[in-house]
């Protein structure tokens, strides 16, 4: 569940490039050799992280970089003095003269370059790199933040597992994101929160309808086809009742702060997508509770609509169909397994009693799974015996089948479901581990001119690894992008601006050093980002934060055992 892709070494944008930069005006380039330190007042004079008791955590080894001079002198192009332009009859001709200028004028150009001379001239520094680069400056929309996040899905029937969310920041509400989390064919919003069909759904209602036609057939012979039209009726009824099933779900989560991020009606139910977990276990124990309430509300209702109408017609089979439908779906989720809803009420009641979540999903999910077992046997022997209401002389070998295949069907599912409400516990509790002050990187300021081999020497000197875009008064403009800087090659850093390179901050690039944890996680999905800057709550630049570390880390959380 996270995107794919070849990712560069953390410690590569900083290995050094060939030469210095292109000659900077006055005599500041000149003072700087002289002196051997940067001039005074020159925002890459120090790096961008105050001072802190707590450093930034460095997973990669860093790489030692070659001397400049020697670097410029392998690639083939010296360093230009301050008062003597590089001759453009040289060996690079007019497009090395044109690259300057482009440089100086914000490097956009040279960017766009690089990438067509990427695979020719590949850095010998950089080896570990993608083989295919980045260089448009445009930002990237893709999401690397882990795809593992935990929340509460509250099922229907028997609850397939649902897909993992992408959380949301906004408490006691449909999550907001960019693009819609799918899922089907969407059919509204109550509530603020978008309800989708999937396409096993059609699936299931053609069965319902072949099913609940043949008995149809038996009850009233005088119907013909059309009862088919009023099997299909029944199908859409019984599953608008599973919607309002799970709609008791989410306006709970929601009275609860608790974000939904999407309702799915599927093969067997629906399953409401809660992305936060509850925080106490009384508020687990109504929030589970409210669904099985709900139907057999509905199965109530039904009933009392059934005593008006006279048994035998159509409305009379319709009304006790649904009241019995409705009756199962109750009756089936209060079974006290993960991941049904009665497994959860278990899990609270634990979570009571122990004062320890874990140890609640624990119990439940085990319970959850000798329920499993109990279904994949003891359904089809209950079936056999009649106890279910079918006399045993009537049922052949194809309805044996169809029994055994129910079940095992519905065993599957209970059976994975509390083996993810089992994964889903581990991942709330070495969620904490990952603390943005820990994976920060070390970053060094920049001007909007400054070329970019200048840049990742400066990056070198002062032992860091990301580059900020400021502006003359210091304040932050945006980000170089890592990839970006990996497709550049060697012997045109010199003539590439760093702003060429680098994505613009936007509000959702700017996150606190003290988030940790699922708060961390959802600052990252609420702007997809490479890259992020870290500041302090003073406003002051802590560092930036590679989702490409957070990713790493949390995978590495996740391998530990609990």
């Amino acid at each position: 569940m996270i995107a794919s892709g070849r990712r560069v070494e953390r410690g590569d944008i900083v290995d050094e490039s060939g030469g210095s930069g292109q000659p900077r005006s006055g005599t500041d380039e000149a003072d700087e050799r002289r002196t051997g330190r940067p001039r005074p007042g020159d925002p890459a004079a120090s790096t961008a992280r105050p001072h802190s008791e707590e450093e930034p955590h460095d997973t990669d080894a860093q790489a030692k970089p070659e001397p400049e001079a020697d670097t410029a002198a392998a690639a083939g192009h010296p360093d230009p003095s301050p008062g003597t332009p590089e001759d453009p009859e040289g060996p690079a001709g007019d497009q090395a003269a044109g690259e300057a200028g482009a440089a100086g004028a914000g490097g956009t150009e040279g960017s766009a370059g690089a990438g067509e001379e990427r695979a020719d001239a590949p850095p010998a520094d950089l080896r570990k790199a993608p083989t295919e680069p980045a260089p448009s400056p445009a930002p990237r929309s893709d999401d690397h933040t882990p795809a593992h996040h935990p929340h509460d899905a509250h099922r229907t029937e028997a609850h397939t597992p649902p897909t993992k969310p992408k959380s949301g920041r906004k408490r006691g509400s449909s999550s907001r994101r960019g693009k819609e989390p799918g899922g089907g064919l969407l059919m509204g919003r109550p509530f603020g929160v978008p309800v989708y069909v999937a396409p096993s759904w059609f699936l299931v209602a053609a069965l319902i309808t072949w099913v609940f036609g043949g008995q149809l057939d038996r009850v009233l012979p005088e119907l013909g086809m059309t009862r088919y039209l009023v099997s299909l009726f029944f199908a859409v009824a019984f599953y608008a009742s599973v919607l309002v099933h799970e709609l008791a779900h989410t306006v709970a989560a929601l009275r609860f702060g608790l974000p939904v991020r999407r309702i799915q009606l599927q093969f067997f139910g629906g399953v409401s997508e809660i992305e936060k977990e509850s925080e106490t276990p009384g508020r687990e124990f109504v929030l589970a509770f409210v669904g099985p309430l709900l139907s057999l509300i509905l199965g109530g209702l039904f009933y009392l609509a059934l005593q008006a109408v006279e048994p035998g017609t159509v409305p009379g089979v319709l009304l006790a169909g649904l009241m019995i439908s409705n009756l199962i779906v109750a009756a089936f989720n209060l079974l006290p397994g993960l991941p049904l809803d009665g497994g959860r009420m278990l899990r609270a009641v634990v979570w009571k009693i122990t004062g320890k979540p874990m140890s609640g999903t624990i119990a439940a999910a085990w319970v959850g799974r000798a329920l499993a077992i109990s279904v994949l046997i003891g359904l089809p022997l209950l079936t056999q015996s009649g106890a279910l209401g079918t006399d045993a002389a009537d049922i052949g070998g194809m309805d044996t089948v169809m029994d055994a295949l129910l079940a095992a069907i519905l065993a599957a599912i209970i059976w994975t479901g509390a083996g993810n409400s089992l994964r889903m516990a581990r991942l709330r509790e070495h969620l904490p581990e990952l603390r943005a002050r820990a994976l920060t990187r070390r970053a060094v300021p920049v001007e909007t001119n400054t070329p970019l081999s200048e840049a990742l020497r400066r990056a070198n000197d002062a032992g860091a690894r990301a580059l900020v875009v400021v502006d003359p008064d210091g304040e932050p403009l945006s980000l170089v992008r890592e990839a970006a800087i990996v497709g550049v090659p060697e012997h045109r850093r010199p003539w590439v601006a760093v702003s060429g390179l680098a994505q613009d901050l936007t509000d959702g690039m700017r996150v606190s050093a003290e988030l940790a944890g699922e708060d961390l996680l959802d600052a990252l999905r609420a702007a997809p980002a490479t890259e992020y800057l870290v500041v302090e709550d003073s406003g002051e630049i802590y560092g930036v934060l590679s989702a490409a570390d957070v990713e790493k880390a949390f995978v590495k959380a996740m391998a530990r055992p609990s």
